[in-house]
C-alpha cells in the first residue's frame, strides 16, 4: 500500500517553512519541514510519492548543490525551486538539471500548488515505471 504524498521544504527561513507547509495542508497534502539541505539529508526518505519544495540560496549548502548531490547520489525527488533572489541564469541551471519548476518570491500560491501536484504526479509515474520494470526483470 503506498503512502499519501509528502511535499518536503527546505527553507532557512523559518517563517517561509511554516507558511508553506500551511499551504500544502491546506489541500490535505502532508509537510515536512527542514531549515538547511544537511538537514533534509539525513531524513528518512519517504516510501510513497513527494517532492521538494527548495529555496535557492541558503546558508552552507545551496539548492543547487543540494540537487547536485540528490542527481549524483540517483535521488530523483521532483523539486520546485523558490527563491527571493534568482536569476536567468540560475533558473536554467536548474531546470536544466530536472527541476519541475522555478518560482520567484513572492509567488502566487496557487501557482506553487499547480508545480507540486505536476510533481507529485511525475513522482508517481515514474515510482509506477519503475515498479513495472522490477516486475519485468
Amino acid at each position: 500500500m503506498e503512502s499519501e504524498p509528502v511535499v518536503f521544504i527546505v527553507d532557512d527561513d523559518a517563517s517561509v517553512r511554516k507558511g508553506l507547509e500551511r499551504l500544502v495542508r491546506s489541500v490535505g497534502l502532508r509537510g515536512k519541514t527542514f531549515a538547511s539541505a544537511p538537514e533534509f539529508l539525513q531524513s528518512a526518505a519517504s516510501d510513497g510519492p513527494s517532492c521538494l519544495v527548495l529555496d535557492v540560496r541558503m546558508p552552507g549548502v545551496s539548492g543547487l548543490a543540494l540537487q547536485e548531490t540528490l542527481a549524483a547520489s540517483g535521488h530523483r525527488i521532483p523539486i520546485i525551486f523558490i527563491t527571493g533572489h534568482g536569476d536567468i541564469t540560475m533558473s536554467v541551471r536548474a531546470m536544466k538539471a530536472g527541476a519541475v519548476d522555478f518560482l520567484p518570491k513572492p509567488f502566487n500560491d496557487q501557482d506553487l500548488l499547480e508545480a507540486i501536484q505536476e510533481a507529485i504526479t511525475r513522482d508517481q509515474q515514474a515510482r509506477e515505471k519503475q515498479t513495472a520494470l522490477q516486475a519485468i526483470q
